[in-house]
């Protein structure tokens, strides 16, 4: 989003960035919705927009994918550990560039910070005058509403920070970490939500909010920040439908008092205090997975509160008869799998196992441009997934989707994953570690979310949006790669040759 000037400011270095260089987000593209959300039949989220659309306001914001060291502004947030000592690509730049004066200064003044507290430092030769250092959370599921309270005390402590210090311009990191174990999608909600209300009460004190964020989370804020900052009455009408129900409170702090109820009233967590998670379900002897069985309740529960719908009184009576049947038909599904011809199938290629990544656990590749969605006879596609990943998702498994040079008559639509979403067991969400999305496009970003926000919430935070190749060697090695030539063609015209080529498929 950056925009190349002719000439330099005088007085500036040439690697010296400055907010007015940058794409405000009121000047950015609004998305043209073509689907009537009102005509869809579902229940909206909200009766009325929660983030009206304010042209003020989007003029404040800028999303850019850059060095956060080189930005002229009056403070930079770097997100860091208590000891102020961790090394991540945005404190390494901040550090770098500030020189040795910013280590004696948190040596000899500072020497620590609380998570969720903020502590201000000089810039030093940052083009920066301040920077502001915060901490944030570890993130456990069992303390799941107090990390996301502390992640948003950490934004809103910046932004309070920046008011009292009368800063008009901030460049903000993400301070959620994946090294702390946070699901960016999360964490993206909750800061955007933070800010957003922080301008509308305090709007006047802060000129420019640059979000600074890394190549995986600009497709996350990308999709959201129309959520929060719409740029259009098209935009703010459809997210009464994309916004998640809890929207936070007027700060944007999380409001979740039914998880809370939920952790307090579980004994298995003061009975196992030191544990990350609890695995009832080897305890439980039944002929049906009844870990599935709740699992597959809470979601319902989580999809109708979403919708605003009035959760059903199902017992679990009735649960399990419908666990039943939902196995019964599975395995006459795979029953007939492993008897009919499915080569007009799989002679296509779109579908295949390719080696295992570094943990050991198979990976299986789907071609996107590779599946004829509108001309595949769809009971036999998901015959040959079943038959396909049956004896794979047993254990840990992961799966790379390359939407590589897709078009329109590639997509499947929302009815038939839904169907097979639900018809695939248990295991199949359970056991998938990763979803990797290679080459997305806006389209696949906002249907992604869409699917996991409303359709299958259990694999939410597994799925993660990869610019290129390179991205996922850090995960699996290039030899157990196998994928089709035009990937790896297109993938070095849009990022270069920087990276070892994986073995082709034939």
């Amino acid at each position: 989003m950056r925009i190349i000037m002719n000439q330099e400011p005088l007085g500036v270095a040439s690697d010296i960035v400055l907010p007015n260089q940058l794409l405000r987000w009121c000047d950015s593209v609004a998305i043209n919705f073509h689907t009537d959300y009102s005509a869809t039949g579902e229940a909206p989220a909200h009766d009325k927009p929660p983030f009206p659309f304010d042209p003020e306001i989007n003029h404040k914001i800028i999303l850019w994918n850059g060095d956060i060291s080189s930005l002229q502004v009056d403070a930079v947030v770097n997100s860091t550990n208590e000891s102020m000592t961790e090394s991540n690509p945005t404190s390494d730049r901040i550090f770098q560039r500030a020189g040795t004066e910013l280590k004696e200064e948190i040596n000899l003044d500072v020497r620590e910070c609380r998570t969720g507290e903020v502590i201000v430092t000089q810039g030093h030769a940052l083009p920066a005058r301040y920077i502001i250092h915060t901490v944030g959370p570890k993130y456990n599921i069992k303390y799941q509403t107090a990390a996301e309270n502390t992640l948003h005390y950490c934004y809103r402590n910046v932004l309070q920070k920046s008011k009292e210090l009368g800063l008009h311009s901030l460049a903000l990191c993400v301070i959620n970490s994946v090294r702390r174990n946070y699901p960016p999608n999360e964490g993206a909600h909750i800061a955007l939500r933070t800010v957003r209300r922080f301008l509308e009460r305090y709007g006047s004190s802060i000129d420019t909010l640059i979000f600074v964020v890394d190549n995986t989370d600009f497709g996350i804020y990308e999709v959201l920040l129309p959520l929060y900052f719409p740029r259009s009455k098209m935009e703010e009408e459809a997210s009464r439908w994309q916004l998640p129900s809890d929207v936070g409170g007027p700060d944007g702090e999380p409001l979740l008092p039914d998880r809370q109820i939920r952790i307090i009233d579980n004994p298995q967590h003061t009975l196992h205090p030191d544990e990350e998670s609890i695995d009832l379900s080897s305890q439980i002897e039944t002929s049906i997975n009844i870990e599935h069985a709740f699992s597959q309740m809470q979601g319902d529960l989580d999809h109708q509160r979403l919708l605003g719908e009035r959760p059903l009184n199902n017992t679990l009576d009735d649960i399990m008869v419908k666990e039943f049947q939902h196995q019964e038909r599975y395995e006459c599904l795979l029953r007939r799998a492993r008897t009919e011809d499915l080569t007009e199938v799989s002679g296509i290629g779109c579908l295949y196992q390719s080696g295992v990544d570094r943990l050991g656990r198979p990976v299986v590749v789907f071609v996107g441009k590779w599946f004829p969605f509108n001309k595949i006879n769809l009971e036999k596609a998901l015959l040959y997934l079943i038959t396909l990943l049956d004896p794979i998702v047993k254990g840990d498994y992961v799966i790379a989707y390359f939407h590589t040079l897709t078009s329109s008559s590639n997509y499947p639509s929302f009815s038939w994953l839904k169907e097979v979403y639900n018809v695939l067991p248990y295991k199949y969400k359970k056991n998938l570690k990763a979803f990797y999305v290679i080459h997305p496009t806006f389209w696949t970003k906002m249907m992604t979310w869409w699917f996991t926000t409303f359709m299958a919430p259990a694999i939410k935070q597994k799925v993660h949006s990869l610019p290129g190749v390179e991205y996922l060697y850090a995960v699996m090695s290039p030899n157990e790669l196998e994928i089709p030539a035009f990937i790896t063609e297109y993938d070095m015209t849009i990022n270069g040759l920087r990276y070892f080529q994986p073995t082709l498929a034939t």
